[in-house]
């Protein structure tokens, strides 16, 4: 009895793990193939404003970024965290700056490197205190 007890907990963890995964699947950010041409603004600590035009075949944002040298950063748990863009460093530690990361005008909900690029998108980078 305590056996079979065990056996469909099994089962139905198994069960729910598949329905987790397959929802997932199917709701998770789409990249798009091809060459791509996208917009970053950078948004300094005194305000000023630059503005970058790249086209590129990557997948995700955080891939051509980094190896256009605009951000360097620390893989974490939720992806890269971004410690320099465009030659300024933002430091939690130090006065609780951090570098805001904005698809559009909407505050994003994954880091650079998780972020696939759409052809066309602007994207904002702003220096930001906590």
């Amino acid at each position: 009895m305590k056996n079979k007890k065990i056996l469909l907990a099994m089962i139905a963890l198994v069960l729910v793990a598949g329905v987790l995964a397959a929802a997932y699947y199917f709701t998770r950010p789409k990249t798009q193939a091809g060459g791509k041409t996208f917009t970053v603004t950078v948004v300094h600590s005194d305000g000023t404003e630059k503005e970058f035009t790249y086209t590129s075949d990557q997948e995700y944002l955080g891939a051509v970024l980094q190896a256009e040298g605009l951000v360097t950063g620390t893989p974490g748990e939720f992806g890269l965290y971004m410690d320099s863009v465009d030659g300024e460093t933002a430091s939690w530690e130090d006065n609780g700056a951090y570098w805001a990361f904005y698809v559009g005008e909407e505050y994003a909900t994954a880091s650079i490197d998780l972020t696939p690029i759409t052809d066309g998108a602007a994207y904002k980078l702003v220096y930001t205190l906590g």
